[in-house]
């Protein structure tokens, strides 16, 4: 059995970069699922006659897709990539999603019975 020479600080730093590699896949994957769910709606909603974007399940899709593009420019600046133009362009993040970046979703209302 080998033993791994390289200092202590060394592995370490190597398992932190590998950890942040793994949470910049995993936040990329969600952001693109959120966004293609967007596209599929408009995709689906594109004969009606109400404008898409007046369709409260389509602003949840937004308000979700901004959250999962806040999520994932926060995690590539704290591993100090801090352009995220290069996101918007990469997954092709719509405007209204990139203005929607970081608002909360309002808390559900409870249903009455």
């Amino acid at each position: 059995m080998s033993r791994d020479l390289r200092p202590p600080v060394d592995i370490l730093h190597y398992e932190i970069v590998q950890e942040q590699a793994s949470a910049l896949g995993r936040m990329g994957r969600t952001l693109e699922q959120a966004l293609a769910q967007l596209r599929d709606f408009d995709a689906a909603h594109a004969r009606l006659e109400t404008p898409a974007a007046m369709l409260p399940a389509r602003r949840k899709l937004v308000m979700e897709a901004g959250q999962a593009l806040w999520m994932f420019v926060v995690q590539r600046e704290a591993t100090g990539l801090r352009d995220s133009r290069h996101i918007m362009r990469t997954y092709n993040v719509p405007a209204e999603v990139q203005r929607c970046m970081g608002l909360a979703l309002p808390p559900s209302k409870p249903t009455s019975k």
